[in-house]
């Protein structure tokens, strides 16, 4: 019998690579439109509904919140499994890492304690949830993120830019990877507890082991320059987001890896794409470097 779910946000990061992936799987793939759709009506019938709509960060506050009760009404009707990719804003900045499913979500600021009340919202409503918790995201096209917008754009020169400390290790998700794991998870969704939180391990990497993987990918030698963070301080008036950046820039400095002890023991078999390869893949927008014609000797000329 073939499977349906519903994406919400499908032209977003997450959204357009799970839909992506279920439809690789064979699922029957809806993909919401916000301006046509109703949500009522687009849910009728499916098992599985990705949560993937995420507003501007100025618009957190807002609308985060105020979406959720629409979602959690659909699910229950149709007694559908809502998958939620998760991130580690919730845990905050003074938690030890490895975080897990049962490390505490101690985040004091803004957008973490909404990401918090977000969760538990699903928690609190009864629906049956798969919250995949990853890492900083990389994809496979630009797509607004801070790899693509920040830290590879310089790869054209040779640099990695990066926004933190160099030598510490952080979290990321190589998106088609996350996507696939969703869909198996979502395909062992009548074993699972009503309310999952699961950590996807994805890659643990320094500034430093990240450069030297996607110069192997892209066959040139790769630096890792340090992001001055004062220009974007000279934005902040005109740019209702920087607030948030700047409220998240512990992120950047804070070492935080994932435990992914839970999703091991559900999908033993799962294999991740290899680094050096999702890294060309992610960074197959920026052009190589050019290199500089070589000198002609005395004889030669």
């Amino acid at each position: 019998m073939t499977q349906t779910v519903l994406v919400l946000g499908p032209t977003g990061r997450f959204g357009r690579n799970a839909a992506i992936a279920f439809e690789n799987a064979g699922w029957q793939v809806r993909r919401f439109n916000r301006k046509t759709d109703n949500l009522e009506t687009a849910a009728r019938g499916v098992d599985v509904i990705v949560q993937a709509w995420n507003p501007v960060y100025s618009k957190w506050n807002a609308q985060v919140l105020k979406m959720q009760p629409a979602v959690h009404k659909a699910a229950l009707a149709n007694d559908a499994t809502v998958i939620i990719p998760g991130n580690v804003y919730v845990f905050g900045e003074q938690t030890t890492a490895p975080w897990s499913p049962n490390t505490p979500h101690r985040a004091a600021n803004l957008l973490g304690a909404i990401r918090i009340k977000m969760e538990q919202s699903y928690r609190d409503a009864g629906v049956k949830t798969i919250v995949l918790r990853a890492g900083d995201y990389l994809d496979t096209e630009p797509s607004g993120n801070w790899f693509d917008k920040i830290m590879a754009p310089s790869l054209r020169k040779g640099a990695l830019t990066f926004p933190g400390k160099p030598n510490i290790k952080r979290a990321y998700a190589f998106l088609p990877d996350l996507a696939r794991a969703a869909v198996l998870l979502a395909e062992q969704r009548d074993t699972l507890d009503r309310f999952e939180d699961i950590c996807f391990e994805g890659y643990t990497l320094t500034a430093q082991q990240m450069a030297r993987s996607i110069a192997t990918a892209r066959g040139h030698d790769v630096k890792v320059k340090e992001m001055a963070w004062w220009p974007l301080r000279l934005v902040w008036p005109f740019m209702p987001d920087m607030k948030h950046i700047f409220e998240m820039r512990y992120i950047w400095n804070t070492e935080h890896f994932l435990d992914g002890t839970r999703f091991d023991a559900l999908v033993p078999d799962f294999e991740p794409t290899e680094k050096s390869d999702a890294f060309r893949q992610a960074t197959e927008f920026v052009a190589l470097p050019k290199r500089a014609a070589p000198k002609l000797t005395q004889a030669q000329a």
